[in-house]
């Protein structure tokens, strides 16, 4: 085990393809620790991520507090103002009592109930994109399979033409600079809040026909969603289309792809294995981190975190912390010990988890019995470069053709 390095870079060279050697340093060596190049801290451990994402002085709201002090200034640019302002209604950065208002009014259509009679539609998309796939010979499992099915999936619930699904990545690509944290990148604001402009107005304008002409979707039960009295404002329902429409592939994207390249780098784990998708989530999951702004100074394994700082809970490193998981750092789906947090826990426990397992449990095993003798190519992995998620720019694979 090599000793935690004095300012860990999570973007730095080799962490982006594989934080985990670094994340163990920090976890064993220096768990709760301040980075002056983030100028945040980084909890690393099960017991201490685990509680703080269900210790409220942990606060999701960090948005409203980066509007106000950087984005009121006269020199700000507007664009991002507006995209920020967009965020800061997401159920995802609100604390209490807005967040219990916006899931209770969200949840009834995330129940697992709801997500299982979407079951066979998300066997059919699967099956048709791998009908597509499986003549070649080659294929990208993520833009080739896994971004077209979750997108299509998400797109279906709420409304929106699969014409369009192509046209809603671009934005989205462009969001996920504002959301996850590409903080290498000093055009991602900019870029972002292109993006952000321009699916709020297709969002906008989707939900105006909706509210004329009501259908049986998500985007429609938003717009009718009530409870005592209670409903989601006009700009309350372009938002959340904006979040689910965002949120709901961009995860499960990369739940299956890493699913995939796992596999595929342990050839004796049967895609069937009844555990397969909560290993994956625990091994290598979509979450790298979770970060919170802390509402008041809490004290950490000795460390003051003071009142406005910026954290990131890291499941990545939670998931493969030895005190809770056996063999932490091998692949198995058959583990009997730990319990992931790749959805979180609590009060923000991830509302689509039902939803990314199924597509989980249907996709990756489908992908695995079509595409025989599926091996990746030979050309370099890349992934995207952001502190929040962990995600394949591509996954280049060959295959039988047939």
């Amino acid at each position: 085990m090599t000793t935690a390095p004095p300012d860990a870079d999570l973007l730095g060279p080799g962490a982006v393809e594989n934080p985990y050697p670094l994340l163990a340093a920090l976890r064993e060596h220096d768990p709760v620790h301040w980075s002056e190049r983030y100028r945040s801290w980084f909890l690393t451990r099960y017991d201490d991520v685990d509680a703080a994402l269900r210790d409220p002085r942990f606060s999701s709201d960090r948005i409203a507090p980066y509007r106000r002090a950087r984005l009121e200034r006269d020199d700000a640019d507007p664009a991002v103002r507006a995209a920020f302002g967009v965020l800061e209604d997401w159920m995802v950065f609100k604390d209490p009592p807005d967040h219990t208002r916006l899931r209770k009014l969200l949840s009834r259509a995330f129940t697992p109930r709801a997500v299982e009679r979407v079951r066979p539609r998300v066997a059919e998309l699967v099956e048709e994109l791998l009908s597509e796939i499986a003549p070649r010979g080659h294929a990208d499992l993520v833009g080739d399979f896994a971004y077209p099915l979750t997108a299509s999936v998400v797109a279906e619930l709420l409304g929106v033409p699969r014409a369009d699904r192509d046209v809603f990545k671009d934005w989205s690509d462009a969001i996920a600079g504002l959301v996850f944290g590409g903080m290498g990148d000093p055009q991602r604001h900019s870029a972002g809040a292109a993006g952000m402009a321009e699916l709020t107005a297709y969002l906008t304008e989707l939900v105006a026909r909706h509210e004329r002409e009501p259908a049986d979707d998500l985007l429609t039960a938003l717009i009718q969603a009530r409870d005592a009295g209670d409903t989601l404002t006009h700009d309350e329902v372009v938002s959340t289309g904006v979040l689910l429409l965002f949120a709901g592939h961009e995860t499960t994207t990369n739940l299956i792809g890493n699913g995939l390249l796992a596999l595929l780098r342990h050839p004796g784990v049967p895609a069937t294995a009844d555990g397969l998708v909560e290993e994956v989530l625990r091994y290598d999951g979509p979450a790298k981190t979770i970060a919170r702004l802390m509402a008041t100074d809490v004290e950490v394994r000795g460390r003051m975190l003071r009142r406005g700082d910026r954290v990131f809970l890291c499941p990545s490193a939670a998931n493969r912390d030895p005190a809770v998981f056996d063999d932490p750092d091998r692949f198995d789906p058959g583990r009997a010990t730990g319990r992931q947090l790749g959805f979180g826990v609590g009060l923000h426990y991830c509302l689509g988890a039902p939803l990314a397992r199924l597509e989980g449990s249907v996709a990756i095993p489908a992908a695995v019995r079509r595409l025989q003798g599926m091996a990746l190519a030979d050309e370099p992995l890349r992934w995207h470069p952001v502190l929040l998620s962990r995600g394949l720019v591509r996954l280049p694979v060959t295959f039988r053709s047939l």
